[in-house]
């Protein structure tokens, strides 16, 4: 019988293309040259006979035909991947340690976390103390989820940084207080509540809105995106979070966004390893589901 479909190999790097945005990135994500990518999405778009990625000056794109073959192939994939996993024979159990930023790993990560053990019951996770100013140089932890201060920021040279999720912000209150806020300017004059280390996104905010910020602004800076949350939930005024952050309270209707539409901090949340670290199939297992489960619906 003849075979038809394209190789693993291809729509491997093809769907790690299409996740990273570059071939420079999918060939870090996979641990392999970059001309290694290139050549196994050429040979996948010789043999469906046509583009599924257009090449800009400021990266990859997906073509039509990309987008709907990335639909068709993406869990198909992983289902193989998963299921090769399980029914590879591992001597001992696989260990996973991890360093996670607190809010995500509280609000995002936990509620996840269950069918990751569940797909990957190998792999044993063990959590490290968050360090606020992290370095890198700990020999404790294998993946670190952490987010840069700026959007000009730098990762050291030694660090692979993946974007996980978390650079849209939103504005959220609870549903007592939106009832007569329907423009962003009566946002603005509610009490606001921000994150300490990132005062200035209710400016991107109201940018993104068109709208001007009050010359002298009320209101409460948190160190803590999870406590962020918590005053907005306890009505304190307006907080501008991260919308994966606040998916879990906007899905259940405990929060609502008074004014609809989100804002680009240009950070958000990113996947770190080591690239000089060595074979490791607990973090490559871990790390493609979380980029997996970052594309994915917000949990309901």
């Amino acid at each position: 019988m003849q075979i038809r479909s394209p190789s693993l190999v291809e729509l491997n790097a093809f769907l790690a293309v299409a996740r990273a945005g570059s071939f420079r990135r999918a060939a870090q994500d996979l641990h392999v040259t970059q001309a290694a990518v290139s050549r196994a999405v050429l040979r996948l778009e010789q043999e469906l006979g046509q583009d599924v990625l257009q090449r800009t000056s400021s990266g990859v794109v997906l073509t039509p035909a990309g987008t709907q073959l990335r639909k068709l192939v993406e869990k198909p994939v992983a289902a193989l991947h998963a299921a090769a996993s399980r029914m590879r024979k591992t001597p001992e159990r696989l260990r996973l340690r991890l360093s996670v930023i607190t809010s995500l790993g509280t609000l995002w990560l936990m509620p996840r976390l269950e069918a990751f053990r569940l797909l990957h019951p190998e792999v044993e996770i063990e959590f490290r103390q968050y360090h606020h100013d992290e370095d890198f140089t700990r020999d404790d932890v294998d993946v670190w989820i952490e987010v840069p201060r700026s959007a000009m920021h730098r990762w050291p040279r030694h660090i692979a940084a993946q974007y996980l999720i978390g650079r849209e912000i939103v504005a959220v209150c609870t549903p007592e207080l939106a009832r007569n806020l329907n423009t962003p300017q009566l946002v603005l004059a509610q009490p606001l509540l921000y994150h300490s280390n990132f005062p200035d996104n209710w400016i991107l905010w109201a940018q993104a809105r068109g709208a001007a910020m009050p010359v002298h602004r009320k209101g409460t800076g948190f160190d803590l995106g999870m406590n962020l949350i918590e005053a907005a939930r306890s009505g304190m005024g307006v907080a501008i979070v991260q919308q994966c952050l606040a998916e879990a309270d906007l899905a259940s209707g405990r929060l609502v966004m008074p004014v609809a539409g989100s804002a680009s901090t240009g950070r958000g949340y990113f996947v770190c390893r080591r690239r000089a670290q060595d074979a490791h199939p607990a973090a490559d297992l871990f790390a493609q589901w979380l980029a997996q489960r970052a594309s994915m619906q917000p949990i309901g």
